[in-house]
This record gives C-alpha cells, structure tokens and sequence, in this order.
C-alpha cells in the first residue's frame, strides 16, 4: 500500500554529458513533492482517495500506429526544452500528424515545480494539454526561475489564464491533494516500466533511447517503420 505522503529521492539534480539529460539519484534525501506552500493545499488527502483516481498518460497520433514512441520529460530539465524546442515539433509534423508514430508523453516530476506544472497542463483537460505543454516549455526560464514557491505558482497561473483557464479552475486543480498524490504514484509506477533513471528519455517500440537529435530520431523511426 502507497504511504499517505509520497516521497522521492530528488534533492539533486545532475546533467549528464551528451545532448544530455536530467537525473535523480537514489542515494539523496527524499524530498515530498506534494503541495505544501501557502500558495498551494497544506494537506493530502487519504491514499484511498488518490488511488481511486486514474492517471493517465497523454497521447498524439493513431492507438494502432506502426510505431509507438514514449517520451518521459519534466517541465523543469532544460533538456526536456530544448527536445520540445527543437526536436518534437519536427516530429510531430512528420511522424504524428501524418499517423505514422503514436506518441505518448509520461511526466516526471524530480521536484514540486515540475509537479505543478503538470497539474496545470492537466487542468485545461486534454484538449489543451499540448498547448499548454509549448508555453510550459518555451517559458520554462521564465516562470520556474524563482526560489519562492508563492512565485512559481503566480507563474503558473497566468500560463493557464493564458491558455483559457480562470482563477477559480486553477485554484481547484492546483490545490487538489489527492489528484496530486495520485499523479506521483503513477509517476513512480511508469518510471519503474523501463527503469528510466533521467530525462528526456525515449521508447521507441519498447527500446528505450537516450536523447538525441532529430536526425538520430528519425533514422531510428525510419527503421522500425520500414520493418
């Protein structure tokens, strides 16, 4: 059984070399990633409560697609960014929206921000999910550079004002306990699926990749789709 209050071994964050990577060491104090600031719900509510809500993977393309690509990312590793910045769009464009690759994107959470992030990009429901994603990415310097969680938050908000969303809706999703609560257990559920220890990490037809650069990316896709 989950425990009430969910931890991760994220107090440190390491780059790694390559086109590079976030990752977490399990040898770091646990740090607890749910909401805990002013800004946000002082108190999680019963595992009962987070277990009785699914969480699930937000997904572009076909179901029955040749090609299935995972990518796990965080809102907060620059490296997640840059792939979103320079690498997924092509992909989308040629691979996604022409049916050939059904994505799936699987959300890590190595610190609270990250977390938060995601309830926000959550909140818009899955229409605006991906759009949401672009400006979480794009301005990730921007609204995640403050130390103070009340900051951050603020930050947060106007992206999802931005994407639509009102105060009161924001407000909801971003001080609901157990939605969160639940979100860190099925995070750490799919992080075990292929041991992913960093991001962004890809799974091309159940191989998992390191990042990597569009041309690596679309040799490989290439490949599996000519098999």
């Amino acid at each position: 059984m989950m425990s009430k209050k969910t931890t991760l071994a994220a107090a440190a964050l390491v780059i790694a070399g390559g086109f590079g990577l976030w990752s977490v060491s399990s040898q770091n104090a646990a740090q607890t990633l749910l909401p805990v600031s002013t800004a946000m719900a002082q108190d999680t509510a019963p595992a009962a409560d987070a277990q009785a809500i699914e969480i699930k993977d937000m997904t572009l393309g076909p179901v029955d697609a040749k090609v299935t690509l995972i990518e796990y990312a965080s809102y907060t590793c620059p490296h997640c960014a840059n792939f979103h910045t320079n690498v997924f769009k092509d992909l989308k464009r040629d691979y996604i929206d022409t049916g050939k690759v059904h994505f799936v994107y699987r959300e890590v959470y190595f610190d609270r921000y990250g977390l938060w992030a995601a309830m926000v990009a959550r909140c818009g429901g899955d229409m605006k999910y991906f759009g949401v994603q672009e400006m979480l990415y794009s301005d990730m310097q921007s609204w995640a550079a403050s130390d103070d969680p009340n900051v951050v938050v603020s930050n947060l908000k106007k992206i999802g004002r931005t994407a639509g969303m009102d105060d009161a809706q924001l407000d909801a999703c971003m001080q609901n306990g157990a939605m969160a609560q639940a979100m860190v257990e099925h995070y750490e559920t799919v992080m075990q699926e292929y041991e992913v220890q960093g991001t962004p990490t890809l799974i091309i037809n159940g191989t998992k990749h390191a990042n990597m650069s569009y041309a690596d990316l679309k040799t490989i896709l290439d490949a599996e789709l000519a098999k």
